[in-house]
């Protein structure tokens, strides 16, 4: 139910290692050629956050997409959610994205994207993890060997598309200022000039993609202590925060209060649903809060299991006007099927100037809960017990077992699912108090760590 940190964790969605450890230009060649037999050796693009260690892999990405008679182009360090657009833009049959999301440092890995401009399916996936384990995939002969080009500025096409969603000349009658920080990441540059194209007087911190993060890369309240005070300190109405590869937001308000990370979707989702009413889907273990901003305006709200390919399958079944996950992800079908934070600061800050309201305003008028994430180290054969356990010991709740095993109250809920890439079992739960979702992870810990003792 995982591996060490020092190998490489492959899956349906790539490969991910510490660099010279488990994941070597010699993994990564393979992979990409695997990846560039499953397209037939069709046109992929390749980009990556600004690690360092993506140089490197980039040679490596390279060969192995040519070997594979694929024509490659390289669109350079670009955000996740840019690359997925530019599969679309530009036509091809797919692409890798070189980033290891908000890992640490030491870490990379390849993300691979599909014809339509999403994360591949987990089907899909499973054929590319197959073609690498096995190595039985296509190897070009001297005479079928692919070729590389430089295509054209897809990020200006990128923030095109996302502020044809908004209005510009609304956003820019405020003057907002506001404070971005990109952490050295891939989303400095376009998130800058997303915002001053917006009308925003921008203050940049870390907006050079050099890889060389100024704080951890998650971006979550714990790892923000030395940023958030720049917020008020530069008088800014809010702040901006991305990970390396931007594909998640994190926000500040203008107090320097860091705001938790389901407020983001929230009030893009309350946003969005002004504009067009429809379907909005999040992942099992994303706040309900968004669920009762979607209840209000008088829309459906669906869950689907976490991960962002499951959530964006989930959205072209329902035909979902927005979606994303609770970690910071928005993903809005108009510009694209990735998590894109740049259309979710279009969003935010056409709230704040339709409303003419702070950002911490904003926030205190959403509705009011309190989560909490926990995890125990359990094995695989233990959790099917322990999920049987859970069910009797919240005999009145809902049951969803779509994703692990989530249980819905009158006004908490509970999700334990098994990590991907981890030997633990996560246990998240929301409720009105802080003190409650810590009884609810209690007992739910208690029974997971030893289901034969729950009842």
């Amino acid at each position: 139910m995982g591996v060490p940190p020092g190998d490489l964790i492959v899956s349906v969605s790539g490969i991910r290692g510490i660099v010279g450890r488990g994941l070597t230009a010699e993994a990564a060649a393979r992979f990409a050629g695997a990846f560039g037999g499953s397209v037939g050796g069709g046109k992929v693009l390749l980009s990556r956050d600004g690690r360092p260690s993506g140089g490197m892999l980039r040679h490596a990405v390279i060969s192995g997409l040519l070997g594979a008679g694929c024509t490659v182009e390289d669109i350079g360090i670009t955000p996740t959610p840019t690359c997925g657009f530019a599969v679309r833009f530009l036509n091809a049959a797919g692409a890798i994205q070189i980033t290891a999301s908000h890992n640490p440092a030491p870490w990379n890995g390849l993300k691979m994207f599909g014809p339509d401009g999403a994360v591949l399916s987990a089907e899909n996936g499973a054929v590319v993890r197959g073609l690498y384990e096995s190595g039985d995939f296509r190897r070009a002969g001297w005479d079928g060997i692919g070729a590389t080009r430089v295509p054209p500025d897809v990020q200006e096409e990128h923030a095109k598309a996302v502020l044809d969603q908004v209005s510009v000349a609304r956003v820019a009658g405020c003057g907002f200022r506001v404070f971005l920080d990109a952490n050295a990441g891939a989303g400095g540059p376009l998130g800058a000039k997303l915002l001053a194209d917006l009308g925003c007087e921008v203050v940049q911190h870390e907006c050079e993609p050099t890889g060389l993060f100024a704080h951890e890369p998650e971006p979550v309240p714990a790892h923000l202590a030395d940023v958030a005070p720049w917020v008020k300190q530069t008088e800014s109405v809010v702040g901006f925060v991305l990970d390396p590869d931007a594909d998640r937001l994190a926000l500040i308000d203008e107090a320097g209060t860091c705001a938790s990370e389901e407020v983001t979707l929230a009030l893009a989702v309350k946003y969005r649903l002004r504009q067009e009413r429809g379907p909005v889907v999040i992942n099992m273990s994303t706040s309900r809060m968004v669920a009762d901003v979607a209840r209000a305006a008088g829309c459906e709200c669906f869950r689907a299991a976490v991960g962002e390919a499951n959530v964006v399958g989930r959205m072209r079944e329902v035909g979902a006007v927005i979606g994303g996950e609770g970690n910071g992800g928005v993903i809005d079908p108009r510009v694209g099927w990735v998590r894109d934070p740049f259309v979710g600061m279009a969003l935010i800050l056409s709230l704040m100037a339709e409303e003419g309201k702070s950002f911490s305003q904003l926030v205190a008028e959403l509705p009011r809960y309190a989560m909490l994430k926990t995890k125990y180290t359990v094995s695989r054969d233990q959790l099917p017990s322990a999920l049987d356990a859970l069910e009797r010991r919240w005999p009145d709740a809902h049951v969803d077992r779509t994703d692990g095993l989530r249980l819905d109250g009158a006004d908490w809920w509970l999700h334990v699912r098994g990590s991907n890439t981890e030997p633990v079992v996560r246990v998240i739960a929301e409720a009105p108090t802080e003190e409650q979702a810590r009884q609810l992870c209690d007992a739910a810990g208690g029974v997971v760590t030893s289901p034969n003792k729950a009842d």
